[in-house]
């Protein structure tokens, strides 16, 4: 039972005196450990903002037709591409076959002009026929070849109508919102199905026109959530201000695919204004214990001891530390060997 006693009595030490250093060893002499030493750091400003979808669109019908099938609901993700939904293609189909068959009409009636206006110019050229004669045909043919292009025309948009019966999404993403039913009738403009893409997001902040130049200078920033520190990818700043409130509407974009952020989420903005010199420490060395945050200390005579500290935002691999430790000091880089260390003496005491 002392082993555990006296590690629940190292760790309770952090809230309130500092705990009794463990007597200088061989055991502390082996332990990996770090000096902490100021680092120069990005100085920033914080600033509330919130998430939003670069790509977020509501898909409309472009044909009229009443609703046959859907394929996806709300949550449902799809990939670029995907049938969202199908109407009803019977009028499309009919106007297909008919833009067709007008088609080969004007082809037949286009190869009947050429051949005629070739033979009209052999007679033409022996001197049998009149130039009139030859203008008609020619006339003849040229009015052919507008017709077949015209019937091509109809047919190509004929097609484009019936591809208008199948819904695709316009990219991969998730479906935020169905807005028709199976067998709802809808016109050219009526919404459908609405979508957004988590591959891109940005960050909306409003600047306070203090703070403007300075952003508008460096255009650095980064997102802090859930303890994480993620980089933007650019910063843009809107060239006017709100008259109402004096702030500079600004977009943060995000790295694409960024893990746990969603649309509507707010987060804190860090924006770049310039240097400060900070106490970092690996995230490895801190000792987490419900609401006790420490880290374990080597002395100037080689005692080990356990120090509660105070942290600050993170930086990478890294945390800031706010108070409980000074630069020059030696940092045990592995908790739990520094527990063995100090506990091992104590067991074989008790023993």
């Amino acid at each position: 039972m002392r082993p555990a006693f006296l590690l629940i009595a190292l760790v309770l030490a952090g809230c309130g005196d500092p705990a009794p250093p463990a007597p200088a060893g061989p055991a502390a002499a082996r332990l990996a450990t770090e000096v902490v030493q100021p680092v120069t750091v990005p100085a920033e400003r914080e600033l509330d903002g919130a998430i939003e979808a670069v790509n977020q669109a509501t898909v409309s019908a472009q044909t009229s037709g009443r609703v046959a099938e859907i394929f996806h609901d709300v949550n449902d993700f799809v990939p670029a591409g995907a049938i969202l939904m199908k109407l009803r293609s019977t009028e499309q189909r009919a106007g297909l076959q008919q833009a067709e068959a007008a088609r080969v009409e004007a082809t037949a009636r286009e190869a009947e002009a050429q051949t005629r206006y070739a033979r009209i110019r052999d007679m033409y050229e022996r001197k049998v026929v009149a130039k009139a004669q030859l203008d008609q045909v020619v006339a003849e043919r040229d009015a052919a070849v507008a017709r077949l292009a015209a019937a091509r025309a109809a047919v190509e948009s004929a097609r484009e109508g019936v591809a208008y019966t199948e819904v695709r999404a316009p990219y991969a993403g998730i479906v935020t919102a169905r807005l028709v039913r199976v067998g709802e009738s809808v016109s050219p403009g009526t919404p459908l199905m609405s979508g957004l893409s988590l591959e891109k997001l940005r960050v909306n902040v409003d600047i306070p026109q203090t703070l403007v130049e300075q952003v508008r200078r460096l255009r650095k920033a980064a997102v802090y959530v859930d303890g994480r520190r993620i980089e933007a990818t650019q910063v843009t700043i809107f060239p006017e201000a709100d008259p109402a409130t004096n702030t500079f509407r600004t977009r943060v974009d995000l790295p694409a695919n960024a893990a746990d952020l969603y649309p509507g989420m707010f987060v804190k903005v860090g924006f770049v204004t310039g240097e400060n010199s900070r106490l970092l420490v690996p995230r490895s060395a801190i000792v987490a214990r419900s609401e006790v945050t420490a880290v374990y200390v080597v002395g100037g005579d080689g005692r080990l001891g356990l120090r509660q500290v105070r942290t600050g935002g993170a930086f990478g691999d890294r945390l800031e530390i706010l108070a409980g430790l000074a630069a020059g000091e030696r940092v045990v880089l592995d908790p739990v060997a520094a527990l063995r260390s100090i506990t091992a003496p104590a067991a074989r005491d008790n023993g």
